[in-house]
């Protein structure tokens, strides 16, 4: 990939337009921002334009949710993480915006008001609708280049992302850079033997990811746990009990209950679930093989004997790729094998987790220092993996032919 990186701009010192992605749980009631992880991935960045006048354009939420809030007590945060006064606006492109742009001295920080109160940022369009949005024409006339550094949404198809790169001199900020470079090991260089543990809800992603690894000779094995797992079983016909059948329905997972199956008959020897699974009967843990399910139990985690078969396989790997939870980790009695599986990709000479919830749950466990790589982009890394090449990614290469 040919993205232009901070490094390109050796001395330019004029206005950066820095893109971040400051989006994170708040208390509705209070403001109050409960977890700072990505205001600390990003500040390095800020830190490396502090020659720069530095413009930041970010959001909060989106529309109709109840964390979608101003940007006042994320200004306060990163003022307190990067140890500089960080001056707040409530305004994204009018008057006030390009006149405090325009009074700013080199070394100050401005951030602007939340980018998705512009309704054309919360459209989706291609990058030539993007570069015509009052939204790009108005941010672009107020830097003399962009860092595009918010990977959490690099996988997304808005004005900041696709239209910016187009009508200015861009490159990837430090933590989009990281986000790619790790990812790219994955899929060119990773070390052997290399296991993706795929688990959680989002079974059309993660199918996807399992297809391009497979296909791509990039996966060693495949591991399948929670209702992905669950959607695998019923491709092979195994009953998993009415409460798990009726949960892969009700989430329009049909369809890909015919692309597991169509994975099975290609890749059935590098393909693994597990054989025991857990269940709650009268408020206890009770452990069954699949297919023996009670008609009236759902699969609530893996079964301990699976467990220690897939540690083992996960503890002697090169490289593992860990996304999703295995099991409801929100219950003690069934959080066993998300711990477990975490402890264990933690021990792999190189481990990348897709962000999300089991990022959540390594932060809780205060492991993540284990880990090669924790994704700050859910969504944008499974993307990444899957084999797409990402719209902000596209964006930038476009701008480096273009201005470089």
């Amino acid at each position: 990939m040919k993205i232009g990186r901070l490094e390109d701009l050796g001395s330019l010192s004029g206005t950066a337009l820095l893109r971040v992605d400051f989006n994170s749980p708040i208390d509705p009631s209070s403001n109050l921002i409960l977890d700072d992880k990505r205001f600390r991935e990003h500040a390095p960045t800020v830190k490396a334009l502090e020659d720069s006048k530095c413009v930041i354009v970010t959001h909060q939420s989106r529309p109709m949710k109840k964390d979608f809030t101003t940007l006042k007590a994320h200004a306060g945060r990163l003022e307190r993480l990067i140890g500089r006064p960080v001056s707040y606006i409530d305004d994204i492109f009018g008057t006030c915006a390009r006149d405090a742009a325009k009074d700013m001295d080199f070394g100050d920080v401005l951030m602007l008001e939340n980018v998705r109160f512009s309704s054309e940022e919360v459209l989706t369009m291609g990058g030539d609708d993007a570069e015509k949005t009052h939204l790009v024409k108005s941010l672009s006339s107020m830097a003399d280049y962009y860092v595009f550094d918010a990977f959490g949404t690099a996988h997304r198809s808005q004005p900041t992302i696709v239209g910016l790169p187009r009508v200015m001199r861009s490159v990837a900020g430090l933590l989009m850079e990281k986000e790619v470079s790790t990812l790219s090991k994955v899929l060119t260089d990773a070390p052997e033997p290399v296991i993706f543990v795929l688990g959680g809800t989002k079974v059309d992603d993660s199918l996807a990811v399992a297809k391009n690894a497979l296909e791509a000779g990039i996966a060693d094995k495949i591991i399948f746990t929670g209702v992905v797992a669950n959607v695998v079983y019923l491709a092979e016909g195994k009953k998993i009990g009415k409460p798990s059948t009726d949960l892969v329905h009700s989430l329009g997972y049909d369809k890909e209950i015919s692309i597991a199956a169509e994975l099975l008959k290609k890749y059935a020897d590098r393909i693994i679930t597990p054989d025991h699974v857990a269940v709650k009967e009268d408020g206890e843990r009770v452990e069954y093989p699949v297919g023996s399910i009670p008609e009236d139990k759902g699969i609530m985690d893996l079964g301990i004997e699976s467990l220690a078969r897939l540690t083992d396989i996960i503890s002697s790997s090169g490289t593992v790729v860990l996304n999703g939870p295995a099991g409801i980790f929100e219950d003690d009695l069934f959080a066993a094998g998300t711990y477990e599986l975490i402890r264990a990709s933690g021990n792999a000479d190189f481990s990348v987790v897709g962000g999300g919830h089991t990022a959540a749950v390594i932060e809780k466990m205060g492991v993540d220092d284990k880990f090669s790589h924790i994704s700050t982009g859910g969504g944008a890394c499974i993307e990444f993996l899957t084999g797409k090449k990402l719209p902000a990614v596209g964006a930038l290469e476009y701008s480096k032919e273009k201005f470089w």
